[in-house]
């Protein structure tokens, strides 16, 4: 079975890996940054090697995102990032294929305990299913 395993985070967040700090959101360090790249490195690594990794990404901070809605009249309607409304957005994800809930459940155990600086916001790691052609997960 396949799923999207999803991390979290906000403008905030990438802007104190930038050295700009924020409630919640504190400056990381050289080594905080390091320690996080190598655990996600590691993850990918295993995943690669077991065959369970068919993609994986980080995703660009949320200030270079774009929202497309239509109109009434079915026109687009563009709004450039970020967006005042929305606290937390997808930061980056895994597409995995694995046995069972079970496994991915293991893995995503694994991404939740990625270092992260002291005080900084813990977000949940999201598991979702996807679906097949025919509508079945």
């Amino acid at each position: 079975m396949k799923y999207l395993v999803m991390v979290q985070g906000s403008q905030a967040d990438y802007e104190a890996m930038q050295g700009k700090p924020s409630p919640g959101s504190p400056v990381w360090s050289e080594q905080e940054l390091q320690a996080m790249f190598a655990h996600m490195g590691a993850i990918n690594n295993d995943l690669s090697e077991s065959g369970e990794l068919l993609d994986a990404q980080g995703l660009a901070e949320y200030d270079r995102t774009r929202l497309v809605t239509a109109d009434k009249d079915g026109k687009p309607v563009i709004t450039d990032g970020p967006y005042g409304e929305t606290k937390e957005l997808m930061a980056g994800f895994w597409i995995l294929e694995c046995e069972s809930l079970e496994r991915v459940t293991e893995i995503a155990a694994r991404v939740a305990q990625c270092p992260a600086p002291e005080g900084a916001t813990e977000y949940p790691v999201v598991i979702r299913p996807i679906m097949d052609g025919s509508g079945d997960v």
